[in-house]
């Protein structure tokens, strides 16, 4: 992998951003059009869609992010055996202020003694990297902008629950999640996608929440009884009749995604990742065909 390891991917990584802070998931776009088809004429839910959607093509049109907040960016890498993630760090932090000053980004990175911004989305573990050891002759990197209001009503329960009459089981699990929609009501920018996981400790469960949020809508659960309970939830919830920005309509959230970790004995964590309707996220594979460089986009 010695010609992985001298590739400077700044560029690449620049792209990645770009695409994911402009370009909105063809899975996502059309899960929005469908919404908007369900919900009735002249409503204030058709109204809210017919203005996302033409937010998302103007975005994609003039290369200008989707949200003005673009929100963290998180990265989760993929590299094969010899390759340095110290210096796909120090490409993606390069690629960060560069995509800052070309306006793909806004400055969000903020000391959280001093309050004064970085300007350029470069400081103490951000963006977030997360980096996992693979067998492929291959570099994948999954890119998530992660908004701030979506991140606000994010939320993490422990099981049980005698407020919500939430046991240790997948029933509870289901009452959590739903508590969730209902308590972050318009905020976050409904209609949502929502991550959750099951299990692990506090720290483990809130990353594996958000690893839900990359799967397109369109899968399946590989464990029927996930697969199921994600169904459950994606019918229940937009029967509360939250809406989009909560306005009131049929569409509360546009897919549900459930993982699992093992879990100590003594507890049962539940985290609720909750997504913004601008679910931005883009991928990035790095191969080497002929002894160059290649890089796709997805």
């Amino acid at each position: 992998m010695e010609n992985l390891n001298q590739a400077d991917l700044t560029d690449a990584f620049v792209e990645l951003i770009r695409r994911a802070a402009t370009q909105l998931p063809a899975d996502m776009e059309n899960a929005l059009k469908k919404a908007k088809d369900r919900e009735d004429s002249g409503s204030a839910a058709e109204g809210a869609f017919e203005t996302i959607l033409n937010n998302v093509e103007m975005a994609r049109e003039h290369s200008t992010p989707i949200c003005q907040d673009t929100g963290t960016p998180i990265f989760e890498i993929y590299y094969p055996l010899g390759v340095s993630t110290r210096r796909l760090a120090g490409y993606i932090r390069a690629a960060a202020a560069i995509a800052t000053e070309r306006n793909y980004l806004r400055p969000n990175a903020v000391d959280s003694l001093t309050g004064e911004n970085s300007g350029d989305n470069t400081g103490e573990d951000f963006p977030t990297m997360h980096f996992h050891e693979w067998d492929e002759p291959a570099i994948h990197v999954d890119l998530l902008l992660k908004g701030g209001g979506c991140e606000n009503v994010s939320t993490q329960y422990k099981l049980p629950n005698a407020n919500l009459g939430a046991g240790r089981d997948l029933e509870g699990v289901r009452r959590v999640a739903l508590d969730a929609v209902q308590q972050a009501q318009g905020r976050g920018c409904a209609p949502a996608v929502l991550g959750i996981a099951i299990g692990g400790d506090r720290g483990a469960s809130y990353v594996k929440s958000k690893e839900q949020l990359f799967r397109p809508l369109e899968d399946e659960n590989e464990v029927p009884e996930l697969a199921e309970l994600e169904d459950r939830l994606y019918e229940e919830a937009n029967e509360l009749g939250i809406g989009p920005m909560g306005f009131g309509g049929k569409t509360t959230v546009l897919g549900v995604k459930v993982g699992t970790l093992h879990r100590l004995p003594a507890s049962y964590f539940v985290s609720v990742a909750y997504m913004c309707w601008a679910n931005r996220r883009a991928h990035m594979d790095v191969t080497l065909q002929d002894g160059k460089t290649e890089v796709q986009y997805a």
